[in-house]
């Protein structure tokens, strides 16, 4: 029979650790969560002894990305048909057919395949790491073994869609002002490129001095004239260096994540969408059962900060070596006091996925409200800008005619 190492908290919120022989490792995890212990981690030893095995994945055919709110589709109709009583395989079949993304559909129906050769379909699905996260292999995997398949599927689906409002509300945030701003260079660009250079011609015919703010905007205009390509050359060189150094270097990487958890107001919006996520995560893979090992990994992928990643790293070796969940949290100095006291709260009185879910709904709403106190900031602040760059540009382009009225009167 298997042996197996186990470590988890009892319902006084004691560590305990042993060493039991089971029947298989899915039993071990469900009685002793019958026994009311929150499992931290189980191990196989024989596992150990092996090593880990790479695992074979197999490949799918190019496709656009799957999004957040592809797999809250195929999660709640899946979930939806079996809870009505359809057979997986051919819930798997159906999907694929009618799934709008054709990389999740392709992936369905290969998934259906394995399935009906007798693999279990955590196991296949997690051997398409490209569609299928670890968030929903893991739910997938103790939804089999409670027989509640179609409850933690409609709980990834809720889960999905959450992140996904998330993820809009960042880019509806991020949009508004983007935009304006590409508006506004491309006009102004437009008038010292096009228009100062005609009014520059016709000055220089009449002769006399110019004004000095007439003198400086003709001079920024044979700049930019003279240099638009190496200009637009520096900046698309730029743009493509900052994204190869985001994905290949993990110190640039961090260092900018580090940044925009301190900036001034986007810190604020960080900070609250990175609780968001991680509360979120950690309560959805908590209530379902999986144990604490995995959440703290699986929520560290989800979180978006390689900051938040490395301080949930360090928290989950703590807890594995028996600290408490708030104190292994609190050590990190990366999560917010209300955090730390929730998360004990929900460990002294055994309600850890209850108090998990109460943080993600209270970050989740404090996030809405910080986007939408950003927006309200920045638009005013867009157009009183933008409007002084051009009227300041104006009246420097038309001052020499004012000043040829008034000689003209005198």
């Amino acid at each position: 029979m298997p042996r197996y190492r186990y470590k988890a908290f009892d319902e006084m919120g004691s560590f305990v650790e042993s060493e039991v022989d089971y029947p298989s490792q899915e039993a071990l995890i469900t009685d002793l969560q019958q026994k009311g212990l929150n499992i931290i981690q189980v191990t196989s030893l024989e596992e150990e002894k092996e090593g880990e095995k790479s695992a074979f994945k197999l490949s799918l055919p190019f496709g656009s990305r799957v999004s957040d709110r592809d797999l809250s589709i195929f999660c709640r109709q899946l979930g939806t048909m079996i809870n009505a009583g359809l057979n997986l395989i051919d819930a798997l079949n159906i999907l694929s057919e009618q799934l709008p993304n054709k990389r999740l559909a392709e992936a369905s129906k290969k998934v259906a395949i394995m399935v009906s050769e007798g693999k279990p379909i955590s196991n296949s699905m997690a051997e398409f790491p490209s569609v299928f996260t670890e968030f929903i292999v893991n739910l997938v995997k103790v939804g089999e073994e409670t027989g509640n398949l179609d409850i933690a599927l409609i709980r990834a689906a809720d889960y999905y869609e959450k992140m996904a409002s998330i993820k809009n509300k960042i880019k509806s945030a991020a949009f508004y002002p983007t935009f304006v701003v590409i508006i506004a260079t491309v006009i102004v660009t437009g008038i010292l490129y096009f228009l100062v250079p005609t009014f520059a011609e016709i000055y220089n015919s009449l002769g006399g001095e110019l004004p000095l703010p007439t003198q400086m905007l003709i001079a920024a205009s044979n700049a930019l004239r003279s240099s638009l390509l190496p200009i637009l050359a520096f900046l698309i060189g730029f743009s493509f260096l900052f994204r190869f150094l985001m994905k290949k270097s993990y110190q640039f990487r961090r260092a900018v994540h580090s940044f925009m958890l301190r900036a001034p107001k986007m810190g604020d919006l960080v900070v609250k969408s990175t609780m968001a996520r991680f509360a979120r995560t950690m309560a959805t893979l908590f209530s379902s059962g999986v144990v604490l090992e995995r959440a703290f990994e699986i929520a560290g992928q989800v979180a978006g900060n390689v900051r938040i990643r490395e301080a949930l790293e360090a928290a989950k070796k703590d807890v594995i070596e028996g600290a408490p969940m708030h104190k292994a949290l609190e050590k990190t100095g990366m999560f917010p006091k209300l955090i730390i006291a929730m998360v004990r709260v929900g460990e002294d009185t055994g309600k850890l996925d209850e108090m998990l879910d109460t943080i993600a709904r209270f970050y989740e709403d404090e996030f809405d409200k910080a986007v939408e106190g950003m927006i309200k900031l920045i638009e005013p602040m867009l157009i009183v800008f933008i409007g002084g760059v051009v009227g300041l540009i104006l009246i420097a382009l038309y001052l020499p005619i004012f000043k040829m009225g008034e000689l003209i009167k005198s």
